[in-house]
């Protein structure tokens, strides 16, 4: 499979080699020919050399060469195919392919970023531009970005209106059919099969794939919104995989393969705030843990990963993946040693220097965790010292390398001030169960989370186990627990309880394990009552509280009618004869956009 020869020939010989390069490098013409600076390599004399006419270029000191697509390929880290296409797409060609429907696939993958890109420039638009983007707008002003940053990352604002978007798109792409709204993410369909908007009263960072495509966009909520999902990212879709995309590599590409290395974060915020600080070279996953498929990516572009963010944590699940990543990929995945509790994005703006600390000190996966460990301990008594070593030998132990494992034991005996011997005996011999049980409970200990007794714990419950039945009676907005909540909104984002374990946070795919394994004695309908009960009275209880506070005739009636309406829907939900025809009306009252209505 790949594109017709033809197709290739005209891309060549159409496409203007000094403009391409010209991107990457500022070129002058001597002559007949244009030189530079070599992009491939660091160099103060210009070696680098263009041949317009013929398409081709050379450096005289590192000896890159090659056509247009070549130079492509290596400055885009592309494949063939994909060199050839991102070639053609700028000159305007259209192209055929040897395999028919690979060709249509790819037409179609066209069409979804371009339905995406146009939806950035309008979500752009709606931000620098609209009266209702007021408080979006004054929330990045506190945050520290200015419109020169708004700009730049093409930060964009959703209306809280169900449908603004999906009108916007329409009159610009009147053929616009179901299946391309859907397969971009942008939105879904009603039950009507109107269209409604995927994103709603956020800022939406849009994402883009390294070639500046865009795929999909991260919203956050505004701060009072009593929206229980603060970040809300697109979901899977026809063009976007997020365990295969990286936030800001698009912007970041060139600084990391110029420095060999790439940091890791876990926020959009702070891959900004990484380039506010004059380091440009971070990127970040997208509400999902760091995977293979993302380090096969980085591996592209540099040998060394610094992962910015809570490495304890990804030690305790994630340690034998990155020694296996490392080894396969041929990568040094480094720890950026960041002051506790502190985001990179906050440490931008109020200390940058630090910042850019941590990252140039950076330590060695292994390294790190040990030295946490071993700091940790305490080394005034004899037991203190052999608690500590043990500990850090666990972590040790977890190392496929027996040369570095002996590496480490030895500093474990100094630090500790043991036999060496021994330490290397019981390292050989495995860390013992004792050890290993201290570090469980330790860690389990770390982040504890009560859990809401009552009907949210049991619908939840029943939401893990009898879904369809559930989910049909409830909706994410009842759950006062954010907690609750946020898996609530999970268990629509994935196919399976399988899947979600999978991808999501380690707490939180504790907490889903434990609810679809403990029996709950209820039925649906009763817990769903219960449940609309409880939301009832938070509204009831809000209304009582702003009748306190209103000075205003209007709003007092306003109020009042609001608290008569929620005093009878409390009667009927408490009704056992009459609560599940209630139940299912005020499903519609309060999701609206799952009926089409506005």
């Amino acid at each position: 499979m790949g594109i017709v020869d033809d197709d290739i020939a005209r891309v060549r010989d159409q496409t203007d080699i000094v403009q391409i390069i010209s991107s990457y490098t500022q070129l002058k013409r001597v002559g007949r020919r244009f030189t530079g600076l070599c992009p491939f390599h660091t160099e103060k004399s210009p070696s680098f050399s263009v041949n317009a006419e013929q398409g081709l270029y050379y450096c005289f000191g590192c000896q890159a060469k090659g056509d247009s697509i070549t130079f492509v390929r290596e400055q885009e880290q592309l494949d063939f195919v994909g060199a050839v296409e991102f070639l053609a797409g700028k000159a305007g060609i259209t192209l055929n392919y040897t395999d028919k429907h690979e060709g249509e696939d790819r037409k179609r993958r066209a069409r979804l970023h371009e339905l995406l890109d146009q939806a950035v420039d309008w979500y752009h638009d709606r931000l620098m531009n609209s009266p209702d983007a007021g408080a979006a707008r004054s929330y990045l002003r506190q945050r520290g970005y200015d419109a020169e940053i708004v700009k730049a990352y093409r930060i964009g604002w959703a209306p809280d209106e169900w449908d603004q978007l999906s009108r916007a798109l329409k009159k610009s792409n009147p053929k616009l059919s179901d299946n391309d709204w859907i397969d971009a993410g942008l939105g879904k369909l009603n039950r009507r099969g109107g269209r409604y908007d995927f994103f709603r009263g956020r800022v939406l960072f849009p994402i883009f794939d390294a070639q500046d495509r865009a795929m999909g966009f991260g919203g956050r909520i505004l701060p009072g919104s009593d929206d229980p999902a603060k970040y809300r990212n697109s979901a899977d879709s026809g063009v976007y995989q997020k365990s295969r995309i990286l936030y800001g590599l698009n912007w970041a590409k060139t600084a990391v393969v110029e420095a060999d290395e790439v940091i890791v974060c876990e926020g959009y915020t702070d891959v900004i705030g990484f380039s506010q600080a004059k380091v440009p070279r971070a990127v970040a996953t997208c509400g999902t843990a760091l995977t293979e498929d993302h380090v096969k990516l980085l591996s592209r572009f540099a040998n060394r990963v610094v992962l910015a963010f809570d490495a304890d944590a990804a030690g305790q699940n994630a340690a034998a993946r990155f020694y296996e990543w490392e080894k396969k990929h041929s990568l040094d995945v480094a720890v950026a040693d960041l002051p506790d509790g502190v985001d990179p994005g906050d440490l931008a703006r109020s200390d940058p220097a630090e910042l850019e600390r941590a990252v140039t000190e950076a330590k060695p996966f292994l390294a790190f965790r040990v030295e946490r460990a071993l700091s940790a301990g305490d080394l005034s008594t004899a037991e203190g010292r052999a608690k500590t070593a043990e500990s850090a030998l666990a972590m040790v132990a977890e190392h496929p390398d027996a040369l570095v494992r002996d590496q480490y034991a030895m500093d474990i005996a100094s630090h500790c001030r043991l036999e060496p011997d021994l330490v290397r005996r019981i390292l050989e011999q495995g860390p013992k169960a004792g050890a290993q049980n201290r570090g469980r409970k330790e860690r389990a200990v770390v982040r504890p989370r009560r859990r809401r007794e009552g009907p949210e714990l049991e619908a939840m419950k029943l939401a893990v186990q009898r879904g369809d039945e559930m989910n049909a009676l409830i909706t994410t907005e009842l759950f006062a627990d954010d907690t609750y909540a946020t898996i609530h909104h999970l268990l629509g984002q994935y196919d399976s309880i399988h899947e979600l374990v999978a991808q999501a946070e380690p707490d939180l795919a504790d907490i889903v394990q434990q609810l679809a394994v403990e029996e709950s004695p209820n039925e649906p309908d009763d817990v769903a009552a219960q449940l609309w009960g409880s939301y009832l009275q938070r509204r009831i209880d809000d209304c009582v509280r702003r009748m306190r506070t209103s000075a205003s005739s209007d709003d007092l009636r306003e109020v009042n009618a609001d608290l008569r309406w929620y005093r009878e829907q409390l009667e009927l939900v408490r009704d056992p004869e009459r609560r599940v025809p209630a139940v299912h009306s005020l499903l519609s009252w309060l999701q609206p956009a799952s009926e089409g209505d506005s």
